[in-house]
């Protein structure tokens, strides 16, 4: 199987030339995988999915998306393969009606009109926003705003979809349609990256988590390997989900669990088992 996003020796300074945002970094993301992006803040970890949108050109290195390199495209040429969503919504909404900016993307794709409409209903029924078609996005509350710009990539059908702190900001109810959103595309067999501070969320959902720090990749490994790594996330000044970190401590302390719990039902079944024994 052919990588989606292939990365190669990646480096990337910005024009003050005093920072180097990512260094040497490599790597590579198949077709249907769900990825996490984490590291503390300044790590590189924007720096890093930008250049698959090529939103960012490599300073030196490689960065391959189906097959091409990013390098001589522009991002219009990307984005039928990429979706990014933006962390803050503002950056990305600008059509006048939440109607408007759903159409845009397959619009701009020369879709059939049926398809572009076909499209925007499908996006309206799964992100609930019956209401808010005739609205300006800058009229609705962030919560929403940010389910617009997931919906408006979402209807382009990108085969990556790269979601920028998705949770960040969101209250129970649209968090609970991130996580659908998510699933939904796992399903579809779509590629996602989610860069997130969110460790329940990405704890969750995601089959892998390559961890930066100070533009390097230090880790690439499964949320039960990063999160059971005590020196990385010291280095990175990240926590685990609390459910994990009581998992961590109560098998050191008892010798308890065959695995590191990432969530409640994995948490109760270890319990149980441990019970038995």
């Amino acid at each position: 199987m052919e990588p989606i996003i292939k990365v190669e020796d990646l480096t990337h300074i910005y024009p003050t030339g005093q920072v180097v945002a990512v260094k040497d970094i490599s790597l590579e993301i198949n077709p249907g995988e769900i990825v996490g992006v984490i590291g503390q803040n300044g790590s590189g970890k924007t720096t890093l999915v930008k250049h698959f949108i090529g939103l960012l050109k490599p300073t030196s290195g490689k960065v391959i998306v189906n097959g091409k390199d990013t390098a001589p495209l522009r991002v219009q040429q990307i984005a039928a393969n990429v979706g990014y969503v933006y962390q803050n919504p503002n950056h990305q909404l600008f059509a006048r009606t939440v109607r408007e900016e759903l159409a845009f993307g397959p619009r701009n794709l020369d879709l059939p009109e049926d398809e572009v409409n076909a499209r925007v209903e499908q996006a309206v029924e799964f992100f609930h926003l019956e209401e808010l078609l005739e609205l300006h996005p800058y009229r609705i509350s962030f919560p929403l705003r940010k389910l617009v710009g997931m919906a408006s990539i979402y209807t382009m059908r990108p085969a990556v979809f790269i979601l920028d702190e998705p949770t960040t900001g969101q209250d129970n109810i649209t968090t609970q349609t991130v996580y659908r959103l998510i699933k939904k595309l796992r399903d579809e067999g779509s590629t996602v990256l989610c860069v997130a501070h969110d460790m329940i969320l990405l704890a969750e959902v995601v089959d892998r988590m390559l961890v930066l720090r100070d533009g390097d990749l230090i880790m690439d490994a499964t949320p039960r390997e990063v999160f059971s790594n005590y020196e990385i996330m010291s280095s990175t000044h990240l926590t685990p989900p609390q459910i994990t970190t009581l998992s961590l401590r109560l098998r050191e302390k008892y010798d308890a669990f065959d695995n590191v719990a990432l969530s409640i039902d994995e948490m109760v079944s270890e319990v149980q088992k441990f019970s038995n024994k």
